[in-house]
């Protein structure tokens, strides 16, 4: 079912030089930033206090986070957890504190406001636990790569195994540059996130690679360029219809999904975007450009074959 119909083939690879320079550039920024800047680890990697705190009725994260900020705890991040009324504190290491210390601490802070205010849980983070998720994360990270160029080089051909790890690290890199640049808290459900805009993405350089193929068998006498330009083209109305209602999703969640989802769902918004467009201007020319050719994929005929095909 096609929605969306394109009587021409968009002459993509006709704007893939000034895309591609485009990508370079928003790459090397993602890449000064994250260089310059550093990411903005959560408690969760660089360790720390996670208190969780009920109250009676509904509050503010906002509200909770000033009393915290009046007691002298600043460096606070306040969220809410599961309902409004459920508030998961974390606080960074502290020298010379304790986690039962800062908790009580942080109680009696939020008591002085709303006495009926209940703590749940405390639970203490150590630096060598943030260590051991950074190198977990990032090992997590290398391994899907490795799976996801071993898969395209065997589905289809190492040139369009290359080109889709790079667009796909193009995605990731970007990400990364954003937090860094605007200092977005970096958690553990955002490299989840991440993990999930590489399979995403691969989804999509998939389908264009599929149709390529296709197009490869189909048409002999047409060009590279041609044959991407017909493959991206056919599969436009699927791409919408699908990254849209997907993006939507995203978006409800970033809207209304309140703090907890809030960076999950930003780094889902951007890896989406960026993932259409490096499956269609940067992992396709860069295919293009290695030299992909209609003999990589068709089968010479053999001599017994040949002599079987004359009249």
């Amino acid at each position: 079912m096609e929605f969306f119909r394109f009587k021409r083939d968009i002459p993509f690879m006709t704007y893939a030089r000034s895309t591609t320079v485009v990508s370079l550039i928003t790459f090397l920024f993602a890449i000064f930033f994250l260089v310059t800047r550093g990411l903005n680890f959560g408690v969760e990697f660089t360790g720390g206090t996670v208190i969780e705190v009920h109250y009676q009725q509904a509050v503010e994260p906002g509200r909770v986070q000033d009393s915290l900020a009046k007691a002298g705890l600043l460096d606070s991040s306040v969220q809410n957890f599961g309902t409004s009324a459920d508030l998961i504190i974390r606080m960074p290491l502290r020298e010379g504190v304790s986690s039962a210390q800062l908790s009580e601490k942080v109680l009696s802070a939020l008591r002085t406001e709303q006495p009926q205010v209940e703590l749940r849980r405390v639970e203490f983070i150590g630096p060598q636990v943030g260590k051991e998720l950074v190198t977990d994360g990032s090992i997590a990270l290398a391994l899907v790569c490795a799976g996801i160029m071993a898969y395209l080089a065997f589905r289809f051909e190492w040139r369009f195994a290359v080109a889709a790890i790079i667009a796909n690290l193009h995605d990731v890199v970007i990400i990364l540059g954003f937090f860094a640049f605007f200092q977005w808290e970096f958690s553990l459900t955002v490299l989840a996130a991440v993990l999930s805009v590489l399979g995403y993405s691969v989804n999509e350089s998939v389908v264009v690679f599929d149709r390529i193929r296709e197009n490869f068998r189909k048409y002999k006498k047409a060009s590279v360029a041609e044959i991407i330009n017909n493959a991206i083209t056919a599969t436009m109305s699927r791409t919408i219809i699908t990254h849209g209602c997907t993006e939507m999703v995203v978006l409800s969640m970033l809207l209304f999904g309140g703090e907890t989802l809030h960076y999950f769902a930003l780094a889902l918004t951007i890896g989406i975007v960026f993932g259409i467009y490096s499956s269609v201007l940067v992992s396709s020319p860069i295919v293009l450009w290695l030299g992909a050719t209609r003999a990589n994929f068709i089968k010479t005929d053999t001599p017994a074959q040949a002599a079987d095909a004359k009249p």
